[in-house]
């Protein structure tokens, strides 16, 4: 089974059919940098775009960067205000001529690597956690996904905690690993005491460089980096429209 997955963000659009059988992609992944301002009608002509250049048709799974609710954006993170109560997957099933599924980013990644990645055999509570422009969030108990927990939006020193602990925070203000770190060990305090997960994913294309500062990290729960990095979202949007075909079915 192959399905086409697109991983709409902030700074880039991404798209690649995927092997579900192994989460493997299948032809080489296009990239697009996300149009700016990023509003809708652009965003919308450049997925149009990426698709027609794999002639795709077939199961379509897309990311999107906030809350989703019955195909709905009800949040908007890091792109235009424009896009809070777009009916973004219904729009996309309408440009595409074809069945589209949309989810939350982080929920897509998480998905991603549940199956394929690094979550492994591990049970009980799993919180992926991706580390970009924005703070994604992911939540499973028992294999479940709880979906658009956006927990990057938690408050810490008076703001969203993603303004303060972020890759794009520590470039931004130019910190060590180590300062960076720190500020990443006291979001984990929090979310040690709001939900004692057994398990930390942390994702976002930092997780490549995990050798700077995952050792620097204490939790109540192991912390481990995410295995597919910056395909999780493509990969885990194949196969939230893998699973929502299968339900109608």
């Amino acid at each position: 089974m192959i399905a086409l997955g697109i991983d709409i963000g902030g700074s880039g659009i991404k798209a690649a059919p995927v092997n579900l059988l192994d989460g493997s992609l299948t032809q080489e992944r296009l990239r697009m940098e996300t149009p700016q301002p990023a509003q809708p009608e652009t965003m919308l002509a450049a997925v149009e775009q990426l698709v027609s250049a794999f002639s795709w048709q077939g199961p379509i799974g897309c990311t999107f960067p906030g809350i989703i609710r019955n195909g709905i954006t009800c949040s908007a993170a890091n792109v235009a205000a424009q896009w809070i109560g777009h009916p973004t997957e219904a729009a996309l099933t309408e440009i595409l001529g074809q069945p589209v599924h949309l989810l939350n980013d982080a929920d897509a990644a998480g998905l991603a690597e549940m199956r394929f990645g690094a979550a492994g055999e591990q049970q009980g509570t799993i919180l992926m956690l991706t580390l970009g422009t924005g703070l994604g969030s992911a939540l499973f108990i028992n294999g479940t996904l709880v979906p658009n927990t956006e927990f990057g939006h938690l408050l810490m020193y008076g703001d969203s905690a993603e303004r303060y602990m972020t890759n794009s925070a520590r470039k931004r203000e130019r910190l060590s690993w180590a300062e960076w770190a720190a500020r990443i060990n006291e979001y984990l305090a929090m979310t040690d005491h709001l939900l004692s997960p057994n398990l930390y994913i942390l994702g976002g294309g930092v997780s490549k460089k995990h050798q700077k500062f995952l050792p620097l990290l204490a939790a109540n729960a192991p912390i481990v980096p995410a295995k597919l990095r910056n395909r999780a979202g493509i990969v885990g949007a194949a196969i939230y429209a893998d699973e929502m075909i299968s339900r109608a079915a």
